[in-house]
């Protein structure tokens, strides 16, 4: 199978997540643009570059594609870029007959731009440092009122004009692929919703294109590899059987999405292209470790109740998605997973940032496990090193421990954490480290 992959941008889990979860099948070829055509967090992909990668592919059997890269550069620029309507949908219309040349099934997604409840404008254009909170609020109330808020006498008009046009610009573009899909020129094609409220133009934004006909999902980063999920099991019937750690309170919502992780379960399932069943009909359990009350954030000082019950490891094929908490690993359930080593049955484990992020990443890899023609264990055995380093090892615990970007200091911190995941997937590794963003908020994790 050859299947040709575009990211979101360079990111260690947009980029070389997929290709970890791909090798773990050696019958698939992999192809994804060389890492440095694409975007990061201050400059846009190369977009020139990936057009002609793309044409030089051999023959595909599908392709996933984060429009956001070929429209303005990644999901971050998709915020910041300046370009007009006319410059972008003129690169989209070439990136559309380079596609249309490959004659391959098209698994695409685009985001409906965020509007992020704070000063923070790391991703975000350079008045969001000054005035993103007060946006956040116009946007809100604006959409909840029903009419203009009054908010906007405080938001100086030529911010305010340059947000709302950009906002209309990317709108007008995701209409654009609304009308390709109506064409049958994309096998699937998502709108993501990332970090949603209640209220805001990102939720009208949504609504209106699904009432034009238009797909919407909650979340962003791990909409590709669901895709790829997607593209890997077409054609077979996988049966999943979620299981709740504490199955009352499955209707509550996680930090950052919309709809209750019961839910949220459930869409990353079916875009998957899996069948939702009970376990006794089941080729894998999905077991999340939800939350009680609410969804805690490590990183962000909110404690939430953590798991307290035995863990029964499965005695079927399992994969274990780990919500607990947002943006890191539940260390009382963690613990008790480590009682025991991983064997056959265990189809990999997840806790990365948002629940849809741990979900969909997770549920890609079991899958391309599951269907594997070729199977690699060594390939699975890195994959899951990594996602337990990264994901509980250091965002549950190192990374509050760190006041810079220091990666010999992370890699004395991380020694301990890395006997205890060794003997869990009785797999020896050396591993270091390094701050691609050169910020703490996600590690890269290089085996030597």
């Amino acid at each position: 199978m050859n299947i040709g992959f575009i990211p979101i941008d360079n990111r260690p889990v947009c980029c070389t997540l997929a290709q970890d979860i791909a090798a773990i099948d050696s019958s698939i070829n992999f192809y994804m643009p060389p890492r440095e055509f694409l975007g990061d967090l201050t400059k846009p992909a190369n977009y020139e570059a990936i057009f002609e990668w793309l044409k030089n592919l051999p023959s595909l059997n599908s392709i996933v594609v984060s429009l956001d890269t070929v429209a303005y550069g990644g999901l971050i620029p998709s915020r910041r870029s300046p370009e007009s309507f006319e410059d972008i949908r003129t690169r989209i219309l070439k990136f559309k007959e380079i596609l249309q040349s490959k004659n391959a099934k098209i698994y695409a997604f685009s985001s409906i731009m965020r509007i992020s409840n704070n000063n923070i404008n790391e991703e975000e254009k350079e008045y969001w440092s000054r005035w993103g909170k007060r946006i956040f609020d116009y946007s809100y109330q604006t959409h909840k009122l029903g009419c203009e808020s009054c908010i906007t006498n405080v938001i100086p008009s030529e911010i305010l004009d340059d947000y709302m046009n950009t906002r209309k610009r990317n709108f007008e573009i995701n209409k654009i692929y609304l009308e390709w899909q109506k064409s049958g020129f994309f096998d699937t094609l998502v709108f993501s919703k990332d970090d949603c409220a209640e209220y805001g133009f990102n939720v009208q934004e949504a609504r209106a294109l699904e009432a034009l006909g238009g797909f919407t999902k909650t979340g962003a980063d791990e909409i590709p590899l669901t895709l790829l999920a997607r593209a890997i099991s077409e054609g077979k019937n996988i049966r999943i059987a979620p299981i709740f750690t504490e199955p009352d309170a499955k209707d509550l919502i996680s930090n950052y999405e919309d709809v209750s992780i019961e839910n949220s379960v459930k869409g990353q399932l079916e875009l998957a292209g899996c069948t939702i069943t009970t376990p006794d009909k089941a080729d894998i359990l999905l077991c999340i470790n939800n939350f009680l009350n609410h969804q805690g954030e490590i990183v962000m000082k909110v404690p939430t109740e953590p798991f307290s019950h035995v863990w029964n490891t499965p005695e079927m094929p399992y994969m274990i998605a780990d919500v607990r908490f947002a943006n890191g690993a539940d260390n009382a359930f963690v613990e008790q997973i480590f009682n025991r080593s991983a064997d056959e049955n265990f189809f990999g484990f997840s806790a990365w940032n948002t629940s849809a992020n741990t979900l969909g990443s997770l549920i890609c890899a079991a899958i391309t496990k599951f269907t594997a023609q070729k199977y690699n264990n060594e390939a699975f055995q890195k994959l899951q090193t990594t996602r337990i380093l990264d994901d509980w090892a250091y965002q549950a615990n190192c990374r509050q421990k760190l006041e810079n970007t220091d990666a010999i200091a992370l890699k004395g911190l991380m020694k301990p954490y890395e006997e205890k995941c060794a003997k869990f997937l009785w797999k020896d590794f050396e591993t270091s480290y390094k701050f691609p963003w050169n910020r703490l908020f996600e590690v890269e994790i290089e085996f030597n």
